[in-house]
């Protein structure tokens, strides 16, 4: 995933970048582990009914600068990159998606563009 000053997931209809106010005890407590070269990584399932084992998984990244962030939708294994906005079969996945990234927004960590 390549960082950007704004990003957005395949076919999202918005696209979002670091919030000005962002802290980085404020990515910890919101579930964001270090990566071994300094980054703050994100991973949540998109499977409302399961959490665990979910086909698509919600990977988001932000720099170690905290001034460039990646967000993407992927398969279960990261490989690949999905659409979930095309479909009407991925709709609970969009509800899960905006839940946790409207949770980032209210914690200050991304701003919609």
């Amino acid at each position: 995933m390549a960082l950007a000053e704004t990003a957005q997931a395949v076919g999202a209809p918005h696209s979002y970048k670091v919030s000005p106010q962002i802290k980085r005890y404020t990515l910890m407590d919101t579930g964001f582990v270090k990566t071994k070269n300094g980054n703050f990584q994100l991973e949540r399932a998109l499977d409302p009914n399961s959490p665990y084992n979910s086909a698509l998984k919600l990977r988001i990244q932000v720099d170690k600068d905290l001034k460039k962030l990646s967000i993407a939708v992927t398969t279960s294994n990261g490989l690949r990159a999905v659409d979930i906005f095309k479909t009407d079969q991925t709709a609970e996945n969009v509800v899960q998606y905006n839940y946790v990234l409207d949770n980032l927004i209210e914690r200050q960590v991304i701003e919609q563009n």
